[in-house]
């Protein structure tokens, strides 16, 4: 009997022929020319898929590397996994690394129960390399649900137990790496020969940072940077879940199974409230030294909430803020620059009238009175409608923006008159120990249940939206995050248990020949790690009001 022969198209550019049950592996191998790094992940037919497996039909295939998006999560993970067998073969089998949060292009961890130092992290950091070099496959192994959750007890696993608990597939994947199997809900590279290239950074009294190449660096492991505000409010955070017994995905499910996801939803609201009321605090007992509050963060962060919000708590000390919008600043469309694809550049802050928006700010702190410009998307132009205003005593400025960390937006203004905000969702929840949640992706959900409820669009347009997005975050917010004078962390304890009601439909309704349908179907397995919790008590006020509607801003 002869082998059946399978034609493999590659990107509509060239189409090859092989035996049935060829690995995508051994396929990668004939398209190597096409890619700049290893290829970790294979798309067939619009179907994100291991190299591992097999082709048994005519397909269509594309290949991604570390320069990818999908590609690079499959590295981030694979890393992760290498790490975790590091640890253990330096420390001791029963050790257990926390892969926490994301940070500055890697992702920080802790050793449980022990401290390390400097020299032990050198020792993880060789003991990856040789992993590395001893070219380990990661085998993929399709097992019962219930035979894991049996595996994992033995191994007292109860993080992976107490997660594998609450997830209704019959099937689950585990990966298999030298003697250790662990469970990831996402692809894992073919060998970790292909991971090759990270750094461990140490962090004092703390733990370390895995580093290692993204989208926008692929070509090398650039240097940490330590994000001191953003660091400590990831840690803060982070102790505050765990003194509530929450730190990854099964707590939360545990206390929504039991129905007491109400007083979860009232603390976590009460955390957020707390850090604009202490941001108030610090602004009025600057005794009218500062004047204009810059609030800025990337998208989803809940920017708008957190502006009215700080608003109202500065009006009950006794100050009278003013809300100026950047926007409004904008120069007319045709005096807008534009971008590399010829559109107009709304996110550059060459946009801006950076002359008239100081001239005016400058004006306002000396005493004088100014006419406020309203933009007119619609016509694309400033427009001037009679709206004045003068600044008193206890009067202050609040603006909300793109550009609000970068101090090119207000240079006539002198520092110590300005206190600057940064917003995020720094989100301290996880999976598991090993599985961590990336604060783009509970942007990335909010963001498309706003999208559709307030500007009518698909799930698909946003994803489609996305990567620009991140590009103009990469651009003009992210590198200036350090000025701040205050982080204001905008992550929610039980807030994906939420956008998983709202989200999970939008996403189901991606068609599956659509370019978004393997980002849609990925945020669809991540949504399946959580319980849904309705929206009944969640305060009108919330900042999750601003993404699912009812907010009485």
């Amino acid at each position: 009997m002869m082998d059946k022969i399978i034609k493999v198209n590659f990107r509509d550019l060239v189409t090859k022929e092989f035996i049935e049950g060829t690995t995508l592996y051994e396929i990668s191998h004939s398209f190597k020319e096409y890619f700049n790094y290893p290829i970790l992940l294979a798309k067939v037919d619009n179907d994100l898929t291991d190299l591992s497996d097999e082709i048994d039909k005519d397909c269509n295939v594309d290949f991604f590397d570390r320069s990818n998006q999908a590609g690079n999560s499959v590295y981030g993970r694979s890393l992760q996994f290498i790490l975790i067998l590091a640890v253990k073969r330096v420390l001791g089998a029963n050790t257990e690394v926390l892969i926490e949060y994301s940070i500055d292009k890697g992702f920080y961890c802790s050793i449980e129960g022990m401290s390390i130092d400097k020299p032990i992290v050198k020792k993880i950091e060789d003991a990856m390399k040789a992993i590395v070099k001893e070219n380990l496959i990661f085998t993929k192994v399709s097992v019962a649900r219930t035979d894991a959750i049996k595996y994992f007890r033995k191994k007292n696993r109860y993080d992976k137990v107490k997660v594998l608990k609450y997830i209704s597939n019959s099937f689950v994947n585990l990966y298999r790496l030298d003697d250790m199997y662990d469970y990831f809900y996402g692809e894992l590279a073919y060998s970790t020969c292909d991971i090759d290239d990270f750094k461990l950074f140490y962090i004092k009294d703390n733990g370390f940072v895995v580093s290692y190449p993204d989208i926008y660096n692929p070509e090398c492991t650039l240097n940490y940077k330590h994000h001191r505000m953003i660091f400590d409010s990831f840690i803060k955070y982070n102790n505050w879940g765990r003194i509530l017994g929450i730190s990854n995905a099964a707590d939360l499910n545990e206390v929504v199974s039991t129905g007491n996801y109400g007083q979860l939803v009232h603390l976590a609201e009460a955390y957020y409230n707390n850090q604009i009321n202490h941001v108030a605090d610090e602004i009025y007992n600057s005794k009218n030294k500062i004047k204009i509050v810059l609030i800025a963060g990337p998208s989803s962060s809940g920017k708008t909430t957190t502006s009215k919000k700080l608003a109202i708590a500065l009006r009950s000390r006794g100050l009278r803020p003013h809300a100026i919008s950047i926007d409004d600043y904008f120069y007319n469309r045709d005096d807008t620059p534009k971008n590399e694809k010829g559109e107009y550049d709304y996110e550059s802050l060459k946009a801006v009238d950076l002359n008239l928006f100081n001239m005016h700010l400058t004006t306002l702190l000396d005493g004088g009175k100014v006419h406020l410009p309203e933009y007119n998307f619609v016509l694309g132009k400033r427009e001037f409608k009679g709206k004045y205003l003068k600044l008193a005593d206890n009067d202050i400025i609040i603006i909300e923006g793109l550009h609000g960390m970068n101090e090119e937006l207000t240079t006539s203004i002198d520092r110590s008159c300005k206190y600057k905000i940064y917003i995020g969702p720094l989100t301290q929840l996880n999976i598991d120990n090993h599985n961590r949640i990336h604060t783009s992706d509970t942007r990335k959900l909010r963001r498309i249940v706003r999208d559709n409820k307030f500007r009518g669009y698909s799930a698909s347009q946003t994803l489609a939206m996305w990567k620009s997005i991140r590009e103009g975050e990469e651009e003009y917010i992210f590198p200036y995050q350090d000025d701040a004078n205050a982080v204001i962390n905008s992550a929610l304890l039980y807030e994906l248990g939420v956008l998983k009601v709202y989200a999970e439909p939008l996403l189901f309704a991606v068609d599956e020949n659509d370019p978004a349908y393997p980002e849609a179907i990925r945020l669809i397995n991540f949504l399946r790690n959580f319980l849904p919790i309705p929206s009944d008590d969640i305060p009108h006020d919330s900042i999750l009001r601003e993404f699912i509607g009812g907010s009485c801003f």
